[in-house]
């Protein structure tokens, strides 16, 4: 039996609107007949529907792993039970052994030779990355993982490299495939969810690295009873009170403070955390902000300073992880040795404004400067304080790392004020002459929009990218890289972050860029960056004989292309080859890149006014709070 698809899913497989399809199904008698579902949800065969579309020209050129991620998304109800299943043959075949047929899911096996086909053509563990990464991507059945970027910084804080490590809240394996990355020698896990317990496991077999990863409920079902590592990493379900209060109330783990309170499930998971260690090994946990100063937490908080075990709190920008509005914090916590006397301070960290990659560095040094002189006065005004403990146990315990840190001095306002207002009143005489002027078009028939795809097949435009990451630069070029947060935050090229894959792609003036992943659509055009393609980035190159670049960025950033272009799942991940472009003759179109180009021009402008406002207003807060600046005209 071959997997279904709605109505709904073959607008989006076919880059239109679900009026297309309604249509196609009454103007076409040779559209495919619904082979379940009900007559206002109808569902059908999605060999038959893509066999359809191929032969009407209305399906975009897919890769194979595309195609077969799609179909295994269709086949089941839970994409990660296919993944699992499709990864056990890959392992198999790895192995070199027969791969067992009969043990697959049966919606799977009709994608078998397909799956044989992607393992012919990348191997199979290469296969199953591909798959993977299109697995990541949340949506139904898919939970958020935890980002890489933010898994290597907890991997490196953890000093994880060269030992066994521990994620007993592992889902799919985004922290022990870092640890991996790092130089771990085994890694296990434990997961709740059956179906991720298994994908992380293959990941872990598929590249011969020791452990296992084992399903169940850490908390009430510990896997690993008993047994310590050198590491531990844990991003825990946040706000999970039925995690076992009652049935757990007399179990040994809770050696700081007693059994913690039914709401406090993320103190739960440190001290579980701590109990899995050894003597000097140290655990990182992603925690939510308000464990730091929750009152029926702070008996425990209390606890973990006076014992030494808590060493450090550490607050992140937001959006780094899951939930993306809230700024989360880090915890490191080290099992401390039983006769050793309690450390003097504990490191309070606060990096919540600012862009990770660029932090994470920061965040390092700090936190090795501190492991070396742990008693050390270690102060960066408005980042970070190592703050003794004797100050943190007060009557709150309250370790938001934002409530500890040493005020700046007044040196910073004075000038530093005087010379931000006159930048941005610059900025602010230049914003009415930015707007593009433009009026409102009379009603005329609706313009024809085409896809992408359709653009790339006539020659109009180039389609390269998107290329995979790597953290291995050698063989790179030495041209700094166009990352996809550059793209959406408005900066210019730079060497921050991962590299792209492969050869380096070389931008080229006139070039669109568009990034795969992001809350809203962004596309540039580049005009004199001298960089390389970043990762996970499309580039859209247009014949300048048929297609103005100004034009077409601002085609591909319209709001409806958010739907149109967004994958499957429904998620902010972009397909951009579905994304609508109206035809238009060149000329008219050069006069829409025109006002584009100012459009883009008084965005930056906007952006740079937000933040120099920004930096004014706390600027002279602090002068005026300090004493440093006084109102014009007033008494000192």
């Amino acid at each position: 039996m071959n997997p279904t698809i709605t109505a709904a899913e073959i607008a989006r497989l076919a880059g239109v609107g679900r009026a297309a399809v309604s249509n196609w199904r009454k103007r076409h008698p040779d559209f495919p007949t619904p082979v379940g579902g009900t007559a206002a949800s109808p569902e059908f065969d999605l060999v038959e529907v893509e066999m359809w579309l191929r032969e009407q020209g209305k399906l975009p050129e897919l890769s194979r792993a595309e195609r077969l991620w799609r179909h295994l998304a269709a086949a089941t109800e839970s994409p990660a039970a296919a993944l699992a299943s499709v990864g056990a043959q890959l392992l198999s075949r790895q192995r070199g052994k027969r791969p067992s047929r009969q043990a697959i899911d049966p919606a799977v096996k009709p994608l078998l030779p397909d799956v044989d086909a992607l393992a012919d053509e990348l191997g199979p563990e290469a296969a199953f990355d591909e798959l993977w990464q299109r697995f990541s991507v949340p949506g139904p059945g898919r939970p958020w993982a935890t980002p890489d970027e933010l898994a290597d910084l907890m991997v490196r804080l953890a000093a994880a490299d060269g030992g066994t490590i521990l994620d007993p809240a592992a889902g799919s394996g985004a922290t022990l495939r870092a640890a991996v990355r790092a130089g771990c020698t085994e890694a296990y896990g434990q997961e709740l969810d059956q179906d991720l317990a298994i994908l992380a496991g293959l990941w872990l077999a598929l590249r011969e690295v020791p452990g296992e990863v084992r399903p169940g409920d850490s908390l009430r079902a510990d896997a690993f009873p008993g047994r310590t590592f050198d590491a531990a990493v844990c991003h825990p379900p946040f706000g999970v009170t039925t995690w076992g209060h009652e049935e757990l109330s007399y179990d040994p783990r809770w050696q700081y403070g007693g059994v913690p309170p039914r709401t406090e499930p993320e103190l739960a998971w440190a001290q579980h955390c701590l109990a899995h260690l050894n003597i000097g090994g140290y655990a990182v946990l992603l925690m939510p902000p308000t464990a730091a100063g929750r009152r029926t937490g702070r008996r425990i908080r209390a606890e973990l300073l006076r014992r030494g075990a808590l060493r450090a709190v550490i607050a992140l920008p937001s959006g780094v992880a899951a939930p993306h509005g809230v700024p989360l914090h880090l915890w490191v916590l080290r099992r401390p040795a039983p006769d050793a006397p309690p450390p003097a301070r504990t490191l309070l960290v606060d990096a919540a404004d600012g862009d990770l990659a660029e932090l994470a560095p920061r965040i390092l040094a700090t936190w090795q400067a501190f492991t070396t002189a742990p008693d050390a006065d270690v102060e960066e005004v408005g980042f970070a304080r190592a703050v003794p403990v004797i100050e943190l146990l007060d009557e709150e315990v309250d370790l938001t790392p934002a409530r500890r840190q040493p005020a700046g001095g007044s040196e910073r306002t004075g000038e530093q004020m005087i010379s931000t207002r006159e930048r941005l009143a610059a900025v602010m005489r230049d914003l009415p002459a930015l707007i593009p002027e433009v009026t409102a078009a009379p009603e005329t028939g609706t313009t024809l929009a085409v896809p992408v795809a359709e653009l790339v097949r006539s020659g109009a435009v180039q389609l390269l990218g998107p290329v995979r990451a790597t953290r291995d630069a050698d063989g790179q070029s030495e041209l700094p890289v166009l990352h996809a947060r550059d793209v959406i935050e408005g900066n210019g090229p730079s060497s921050r972050g991962d590299r792209p894959a492969g050869e380096p792609i070389q931008l080229a003036p006139g070039d669109v860029v568009v990034p795969v992943v992001a809350r809203r659509i962004a596309a540039r055009v580049i005009t004199d960056e001298k960089a390389v393609l970043g990762a996970n980035m499309y580039l859209l190159r247009p014949n300048p004989a048929a297609l103005d670049p100004w034009f077409l960025a601002g085609q591909l950033r319209n709001t409806a292309n958010e739907k149109q272009a967004s994958s499957l799942s429904g998620t902010l991940r972009f397909d951009i080859r579905r994304a609508l472009v109206r035809r238009l003759p060149l000329d008219e179109q050069r006069a829409h890149g025109v006002a584009f180009r100012r459009l883009d021009a008084f965005e930056s402008a906007m952006r740079q006014a937000a933040t120099l406002g920004a930096e004014l207003v706390q600027l002279t807060a602090d002068g005026l709070a300090q004493g440093s600046l006084r109102p014009e005209g007033g008494n000192r």
